[in-house]
C-alpha cells in the first residue's frame, strides 16, 4: 500500500485544469447558490408524495438526480421515474448556468468528485435526498407485459423519496444473498416496489435484446482507498442486478422523453451511437472466434455474438466486451429536430434516445429539463453548439478519470518495473498501442515491440515504467 489520499486529490484537481475544466465553483456560481430554495413553489405541480418513491445509486452518492416507483395497471406496468428539478437552480445565463455549461459533466476521479453544479445544489437543494420533499420532472411510462412502451408523459409533480438505497445491498437481498437493505424492515409496500422494477426491468431487458441491444461488461475499475487514504487495488466494476434495474428503468424515460419532445414538436439533444463505421474489424476479430459476422453492420447479430462469447468464454468476456466498445466507437451527442430521421443507439437498440434522467450530473440533461419546462427557447444551432460542446467536455473527463486511475495504478506497480503481465490489447492507432492488464487492473501503453498488435489481441508485457506524477505506465510486449 502506498500513502495515495493527497497526492492523488492533488493530481486529479491539475488533471481537471489541464484538461480545461474550472476546478471550483467561482464565488458569483457559489452565491447564486446559497439563495436556492430546495422545495420552489410550482403551480399546476401534480402532488405526488405519496408514491412509494425510492431511490437505488451508489453508496457514496448523494447527488441524487432520480427516484422510481412502479405500479400495476391496465394493460402492463406504469413507471414513474422522478428526475431532480435543477432548472429551477440554474436560471439560463445566470452564473451557476455558466459553470456547468462550461464543464458540462460531472467528473468521477475516484480519489476526488468535481460536481458539475455547486455542492450545495448536486449535494442537497437539488438532490432527492431522503425524506425531503422535493420539485421533480416525472417522466411517466406505461409498458406493456412484451416490455414495449404503449403511452408516456411528462411533468412536475412534488415528490418524497421514502428512502435512499444502494446497489450492493439491493443485488444482495434480490440475489438471496442477504436480508433486506437497511431501513426497509416493515416496509414491505418498499420491498414490493423493488421486486416490481426487477420485475419491470427484466421485461425491458428482454425487449431490446430482442432488437439487438449489446450486453457487454467492460469492467470499469474503481480505485478503493482505505480510510488513511491508501490506494489498496483497482477492481473492475461489474453491473449487478439493482445497476441492471436502474440502466434499464433510464433508458426507457430517455427513449420516452425523447418521443415526448418529438411530440410536442421541440428540437432536443440526442445521444446517439452510430453504425460502426470499421465493421469489417469487428467481424474480422469475431472471425478469431471462428464466428460469421454478416458483411452490413447488425446490432442483432452483434448481439448474439456478444451472447456467445458469454456462454463460451467466460473467462475472457470482459476483454472480449472492452474490444468491441473500442471497435464500435463512443457515443456523441447530437441536435435533433422533430420528424427528421433518427440517427439512433446502435449499442442499445433505442432508435430515438435522449439524456434528460441526470441533470444534476449533465449539461445536456439540464438542456432537456429546460426544454420540457420552456424555461429558454433553444434555437436548434444553440442546441447543436450544446451538443457539439457537451460531447467534447465528455471525453475530456474520461481522459481526466483514466488519468488519475493511471497515477493509482502507478502507485500500485512502482515495486514491479521488469515484472510480466497478462493483457489485452484495447487501442492500436497512430496515438499508440495500449494494453490492460488483468491483475492488477491497470492500462499503460506499449512503447516496445508493440508492431502488428491489434485491438483483442491477447499478450504478454513487461513493465517498464510507473510514474505517479504523470501517470505513465508503460509496457513492453514480451517475445
Amino acid at each position: 500500500m502506498t500513502e495515495a489520499g493527497p497526492v492523488l486529490a492533488r493530481i486529479a484537481e491539475r488533471a481537471m485544469v489541464e484538461a480545461g475544466f474550472v476546478a471550483h465553483p467561482p464565488p458569483r456560481a457559489e452565491a447564486e447558490a446559497a439563495a436556492v430554495r430546495a422545495a420552489p413553489d410550482a403551480a399546476g405541480a401534480r402532488d405526488l408524495r405519496a408514491l412509494p418513491w425510492t431511490s437505488i445509486d451508489n453508496v457514496e452518492s448523494r447527488d441524487l438526480d432520480q427516484i422510481e416507483a412502479v405500479e400495476n395497471v391496465a394493460g402492463g406496468m406504469k413507471l414513474y421515474v422522478g428526475v431532480a428539478d435543477v432548472e429551477h437552480a440554474a436560471v439560463y445565463g445566470g452564473a451557476v448556468d455558466q459553470y456547468a455549461g462550461g464543464n458540462t459533466t460531472s467528473v468521477y476521479t475516484g480519489a476526488r468528485t468535481f460536481p458539475m453544479l455547486p455542492e450545495s445544489l448536486s449535494f442537497d437543494r437539488t438532490s432527492l435526498l431522503a425524506q425531503a420533499e422535493r420539485l421533480a420532472v416525472v417522466v411517466e411510462t406505461v409498458i406493456a407485459p412484451d416490455g414495449r412502451m404503449s403511452s408516456g408523459a411528462v411533468y412536475a409533480a412534488r415528490v418524497i423519496n421514502q428512502a435512499k438505497l444502494d446497489y450492493p445491498s439491493v443485488s444482495a437481498w434480490l440475489d438471496g444473498r442477504a436480508a433486506a437493505p437497511a431501513g426497509l424492515a416493515g416496509r414491505p409496500e418498499l420491498l414490493e416496489q423493488l421486486r416490481r422494477q426487477d420485475a419491470l426491468a427484466a421485461s425491458l431487458a428482454a425487449a431490446r435484446r430482442r432488437l439487438g441491444a449489446l450486453d457487454l461488461d467492460t469492467h470499469e475499475v474503481d480505485v478503493v482507498v482505505d480510510a488513511r487514504g491508501a490506494v489498496t487495488e483497482l477492481t473492475p466494476h461489474s453491473q449487478d442486478r439493482a445497476g441492471a434495474i436502474i440502466e434499464e428503468l433510464m433508458i426507457a424515460s430517455n427513449t420516452a422523453l425523447a418521443l415526448e419532445l418529438d411530440r410536442r414538436g421541440l428540437p432536443s439533444i440526442r445521444r446517439v451511437v452510430k453504425e460502426p463505421e470499421r465493421w469489417e474489424k469487428i467481424a474480422a476479430y469475431a472471425a478469431g472466434f471462428s464466428v460469421k459476422l454478416p458483411a452490413a453492420p447488425s446490432a442483432p447479430a452483434l448481439s448474439q455474438f456478444a451472447d456467445q462469447m458469454r456462454r463460451e468464454q467466460a473467462a475472457r468476456f470482459g476483454e472480449i466486451s472492452v474490444a468491441l466498445v473500442k471497435l464500435i466507437g463512443r457515443g456523441e451527442y447530437e441536435a435533433h429536430r422533430p420528424g427528421q430521421d433518427e440517427t439512433g443507439h446502435f449499442g442499445l437498440a433505442a432508435e430515438a434516445y435522449a439524456h434528460g434522467t441526470a441533470p444534476n450530473r449533465r449539461y445536456v440533461d439540464l438542456v432537456a429539463q429546460r426544454i420540457v419546462k420552456a424555461s429558454h427557447a433553444y434555437s436548434f444551432d444553440e442546441l447543436a453548439a450544446v451538443a457539439a460542446r457537451c460531447t467534447e467536455r465528455e471525453i475530456a473527463a474520461k481522459k481526466v478519470e483514466r488519468r488519475v486511475r493511471k497515477s493509482a495504478g502507478a502507485l500500485l506497480l512502482q515495486g514491479s518495473v521488469g515484472r510480466t503481465f497478462d493483457a489485452v490489447v484495447t487501442g492500436a492507432g497512430p496515438k499508440g498501442t495500449y494494453a490492460r492488464l488483468f491483475d492488477p487492473h491497470v492500462e499503460g501503453k506499449v512503447v516496445r515491440g508493440e508492431k502488428g498488435l491489434k485491438v483483442g489481441d491477447r499478450a504478454r508485457v513487461a513493465l517498464v515504467e510507473a510514474d505517479v506524477e504523470r501517470g505513465y505506465i508503460d509496457f513492453a510486449a514480451a517475445s
